[in-house]
């Protein structure tokens, strides 16, 4: 835990020790508090859904020496340059320092925006993460990863900013539309898939829906994403395999502007297609790819999606961040807890495995 930061209230904690930073990842208890006063002064950023639910239950269990906030739009579709330079703006009119902290106070894209903006405002300054939807739980708020969308694709302007802290409190979860609670599911699910077979079997075998059985499952992802960050910071190797689903998921959010699906749900989409193209491949069976259709349909995260031209969704892979000297890499899996980064299969391999979508 950063010597600036105190917590009250820990139930679990998960430690990440990456080359640039360590820092901890702590489940809260109901009961807690965060002492932040060792900063000359907080932005608190969060969002027009988010503030009127928590900000104020928030600030009151908040320890600080200066609070300011800024209220952002919400949806993906603002994820970009100008929320951007509102959140900077704010931080200048607040006469934020090099001493000062932003904490972010909501979902993935919250957490995204937060974690570029503090890392470019004076050349880097420490924020906090305290996310309040299931999939910024478990995927978002860990990692480091920051990045903004534009015209040409998802995620493709951006940094590594580690944060100096990330608190999951159940209790934000409470307002979860089910909606958002299947799409932070998927993303449970996806981990599993790629890295841990034993947890993938008992999630076959859990009520997700049960609070205590939810918890105990958003610990594990984000132990196994933990052990994923420290092995390779920058995703430079295994960390890539993150991304199963995703290559398929970004261009379904692209071509949708960000407004038909949430992320989790285009990455559950994303997982069956990549299963449908290793299938097709003969690296992943049949029985394998029923198993994860099976799990996602139980927690019925399945969805219609048509695609209207398969050569435009074929050609927007290629503004994908995995794309290598014009060679697309994509995340397969072999078996459960088994993947491969796979770089150059052929257009016809991508375009019959996407047929199923284009009916």
């Amino acid at each position: 835990m950063s010597d600036k930061i105190f917590i009250s209230g820990i139930k679990n904690t998960i430690e990440v020790k990456t080359k640039h930073k360590t820092y901890d990842v702590v489940m809260l208890q109901d009961e807690w508090r965060c002492d932040v006063s060792a900063y000359s002064k907080v932005l608190i950023v969060t969002n027009e859904n988010i503030a009127p639910l928590y900000l104020e239950l928030f600030q009151s269990r908040l320890i600080a020496q200066e609070v300011h906030t800024h209220i952002l739009k919400d949806g993906e579709e603002h994820k970009t340059w100008d929320s951007i330079k509102a959140i900077l703006d704010s931080a200048f009119k607040s006469k934020l320092d090099r001493k000062s902290l932003m904490i972010a106070l909501g979902g993935g894209v919250v957490s995204d925006l937060v974690g570029f903006a503090s890392g470019i405002y004076q050349r880097g300054i420490d924020f906090i993460s305290f996310p309040t939807t299931l999939l910024a739980q478990v995927d978002a708020s860990v990692g480091g990863k920051c990045g903004i969308n534009n015209e040409f694709g998802k995620n493709l302007i951006g940094l590594f900013h580690q944060p100096a802290g990330v608190f999951v409190w159940m209790g934000f979860l409470a307002s979860l539309p089910e909606r958002e609670k299947k799409a932070g599911i998927a993303e449970i699910i996806k981990i599993a898939a790629c890295f841990d077979g034993d947890f993938f079997k008992d999630l076959e075998n859990m009520d997700l829906w049960d609070d205590e059985i939810l918890s105990s499952c958003i610990f594990r992802a984000i132990e196994i994403k933990a052990r994923v960050v420290i092995l390779d910071e920058q995703e430079k190797g295994v960390r890539a395999a993150l991304n199963y689903g995703h290559t398929f998921g970004h261009v379904i959010e692209l071509l949708s502007n960000y407004k038909q699906f949430l992320h989790g749900e285009a990455v559950a989409i994303g997982m069956r297609m990549a299963n449908s193209l290793s299938l097709q491949l003969g690296k992943m069976s049949k029985e394998t790819k029923e198993r994860i259709d099976s799990l996602l349909d139980k927690n019925t995260i399945k969805f219609s999606y048509k695609i209207e031209d398969k050569e435009v969704f074929y050609q927007n892979f290629f503004m994908d961040k995995k794309v290598e000297f014009g060679k697309l890499r994509v995340i397969l899996l072999r078996d459960i807890g088994d993947f491969e980064i796979c770089s150059g299969i052929d257009k016809t391999s991508f375009l019959k495995a996407l047929e199923e979508w284009s009916r």
